[in-house]
């Protein structure tokens, strides 16, 4: 709708044709189980507006398509019964209404709104819709927001005030006093604002900048980074530049080794269906954490930060070492934080690694049983 200029006439016709028939909740958080997911964060609604439940405060929304099927209800109740926490993606800019203050904004100029609306309309709209979100559909476990960086005249001025109220305080103390456990986060690409519980990175790992609106620092909150298996985070049947395995592994590894929680996107295809190459990558994923989740599993990142060659997670006085690059004959880890390495093994066969602790450098000779592995990973237990 942005990048094309569609007008919100043309737009709504969309409405009328969609009908992804072959949507299945069951088989969809069954997916993410499998492929190690501690919880889904799904759209609720995008910029375009669109609804994907049985919302009172728009007519543009899923129960007027022909599916006629509440999605966030169908995934609130699977996740219930699977046991899967649920978190909701809402976006706080808009590309179709009158009364979101377009005209401050940076997106959405082409889509053939003329009137200025009142922003306090738009703000109570956003109330309502976060109410029945939070009210219809069983416990949350967090909401996800999106869009306020369209009132930011800059992404690398990460102390720029935006060019709206958006009424945050109000906002956040709303969905905190419906769900008090619910976890607030919100993608401004800056330092996290007051009533915020988790910092997010998009498409970058804390404080990285490879896409030009990142690089705002990690705080000490919770951290996640999002990414897509693919470049882009809707379905698109031209974009086949699929991540490898190796390379996805390393990036939820990486996103570890900084302490952060990795959620790796998924565009479905129009029919309701995962496309085949989403699917695989998600199966490789489960298999591989099933061998070496207790690496990543409720660890934090490592006393260093990761390295060209790999990067450390920490459990306790448990430490996993790593190792991405197959040229690399010694790891060394300088000023080691342990005086003593009572066992160094193999994750995956416990197989003994040979390591050295001199004057506060551990020198790791990696064994490298597999090539074909993307990480070896090397269990480091220590003592004062």
């Amino acid at each position: 709708m942005q990048t094309r200029n569609i007008t919100v006439k043309n737009y709504t016709r969309l409405m009328d044709f969609f009908n992804p028939i072959n949507f299945d909740a069951a088989q969809w958080v069954s997916m993410a189980k499998n492929a190690g997911m501690n919880y889904i964060t799904l759209i609720t609604r995008h910029h375009d507006g669109f609804s994907m439940w049985d919302t009172k405060a728009s007519d543009f929304n899923i129960m007027n398509t022909p599916y006629h099927k509440d999605i966030v209800k169908m995934m609130a109740d699977e996740c219930h019964k699977q046991g899967i926490k649920l978190f909701l993606y809402y976006s706080l800019l808009d590309w179709r209404r009158d009364d979101y203050s377009y005209w401050t904004g940076r997106t959405g100029h082409g889509t053939g709104r003329t009137e200025h609306g009142d922003w306090n309309n738009y703000i109570a709209f956003m109330k309502q819709q976060l109410t029945e979100l939070l009210t219809n559909y069983g416990e949350i476990g967090g909401i996800w927001f999106d869009g306020y960086w369209d009132q930011l005249s800059s992404d690398t001025d990460k102390t720029a005030k935006p060019n709206v109220d958006w009424h945050l305080d109000e906002i956040y103390a709303l969905i905190h006093k419906l769900q008090p456990q619910c976890l607030v986060g919100n993608n401004h690409h800056m330092q996290p604002l007051p009533g915020e519980d988790f910092q997010m990175f998009e498409k970058d790992l804390p404080g990285g900048n490879t896409t030009g609106f990142g690089g705002a620092k990690a705080s000490v909150l919770p951290l996640e980074t999002c990414e897509t298996i693919n470049n882009s985070w809707g379905f698109n049947i031209t974009d086949t530049t699929y991540k490898t395995t190796k390379q996805l592994v390393e990036y939820l590894v990486r996103a570890s080794g900084f302490g952060a929680n990795f959620l790796l996107n998924i565009g479905p295809m129009p029919n309701g269906k995962v496309q085949p190459e989403f699917q695989e990558r998600l199966a490789y994923m489960g298999n591989w954490l099933h061998t070496y989740g207790e690496s990543i599993y409720n660890t934090k990142g490592g006393y260093i930060r990761p390295q060209s060659w790999g990067c450390i997670t920490q459990k306790n006085d448990t430490m996993f070492v790593h190792v991405f690059d197959k040229n690399a004959t010694t790891v060394s880890l300088e000023n080691f934080p342990y005086k003593k390495i009572t066992k160094a093994y193999l994750l995956k066969d416990n197989s003994v690694v040979q390591q050295q602790l001199q004057k506060g450098t551990l020198a790791i000779q990696p064994i490298k049983t597999n090539n074909d592995e993307p990480d070896e990973v090397i269990v480091l237990v220590c003592k004062q």
